[in-house]
């Protein structure tokens, strides 16, 4: 892990000296202004704007984004779903867009030109679609198209957030993308402000859930604390996610000066805690008690990458951060003819049984 880790940085800075020597092509970034739209691209590194009607397609000005359809109305994520017969899920794509993309459709997700083909199924992605990786706003424009055209076929796709959304949103950059500095100072702006609450994607991001309960599977980035099953009220997931929302935003600053925050937003908080993974972590009659207060048989999780989808306490925790962030990885998990698998890139599922892999 450490060379890997270590080869990621000096690929890092190779990039970031490439995106200062070569061309930019981005967008486009999208803000509503009442019943028309502003939407701007970067191409070749010259900033091109269009306005047009709100309910009329965006065709793209360059770049291989496809064209966007708005939603009417952003829809506040849901809290909870009834079971249904086949789920899948995915995190840490970290602006590896191909590579996701590719996944889905060898596991028939999405057909050979890149629509929905799985009918009422849900995908779900646990956060960090943002950072690291150089396609984060296609990765997040298909999620986007994907989510209305599954849809319209009866399934869904939720995309959860992570905590690169919030530091995003947060204005933290440490971790983005060499080019999308360059775009910034080409549109004169800081790179948050691009998805900042009166922006299109910002909206969307800003409406997501930061936990999911999808019949007897709970979903999120990084792991509930065993505090959760501490307090003597019910876990409840409508006010966790209402709150997180209320606080995207808040500096690591704040965070620090402010318990409350912390609790929230910190190293234990939702989208931070790694405590199922790492040495002194959370026992098993902690995850018993997790479990028993959401009302779930599993917890699965992101944000701590393995080398594949990693099964832990029997079954009851599922870690998906399979190192989709390098580009030449990752696995879905997948829940279909009431069992479990492991969707490989070239199209195999491999059986998950309970115990460590």
């Amino acid at each position: 892990m450490f060379i890997r880790t270590l080869a990621c940085a000096l690929l890092f800075t190779l990039l970031a000296a490439a995106a200062r020597g070569e061309s930019i092509t981005d967008g486009p970034y999208v803000w509503r202004e009442g019943d028309q739209v502003r939407a701007t691209w970067i191409c070749a590194d010259q900033q091109i704007t269009r306005r047009q009607p709100v309910d009329q397609p965006i065709e793209p000005a360059c770049g291989d984004a496809p064209t966007l359809t708005l939603e009417n109305t952003h829809q506040t994520a849901p809290d909870s779903l009834p079971g249904v017969e086949r789920w899948a899920a995915i995190s840490d794509i970290h602006g590896q867009r191909d590579r996701f993309l590719q996944l889905l459709r060898a596991q028939h997700i999405l057909d050979a030109t890149g629509d929905w083909a799985w009918g009422t199924g849900v995908l779900v992605i646990t956060g960090d679609v943002l950072d690291r990786g150089p396609a984060q706003l296609e990765a997040l424009w298909a999620i986007y198209r994907m989510a209305q055209q599954a849809a319209s076929a009866g399934g869904r796709v939720e995309m959860l957030l992570g905590n690169h959304e919030a530091m995003v949103m947060a204005g933290d950059l440490r971790y983005l993308h060499p080019r999308y500095l360059e775009v910034a100072k080409l549109l004169g702006t800081s790179y948050d402000d691009l998805f900042a609450a009166d922006t299109e994607l910002g909206t969307w991001l800003r409406h997501r859930a930061v936990v999911l309960k999808l019949g007897d599977t709970l979903f999120l980035h990084g792991g509930l604390h065993p505090r959760f099953a501490e307090a003597e009220t019910e876990l409840d997931l409508a006010q966790l996610n209402a709150q997180f929302r209320a606080g995207l935003g808040v500096t690591r600053e704040a965070i620090k000066a402010n318990p409350a925050a912390h609790w929230l937003f910190g190293s234990e908080g939702p989208v931070w805690y790694r405590g199922y993974f790492e040495s002194e972590q959370a026992t098993s009659a902690q995850v018993d008690a997790l479990l028993s207060k959401a009302q779930v048989a599993r917890i699965v999780v992101g944000h701590t990458t393995n080398e594949t989808i990693r099964v832990l306490y029997e079954g009851r925790v599922i870690g998906i951060d399979s190192g989709l962030k390098y580009g030449d990885h990752g696995e879905l998990l997948i829940h279909e003819g009431g069992a479990l698998w492991r969707g490989l890139i070239d199209g195999r599922r491999l059986p998950i049984a309970a115990g460590p892999i």
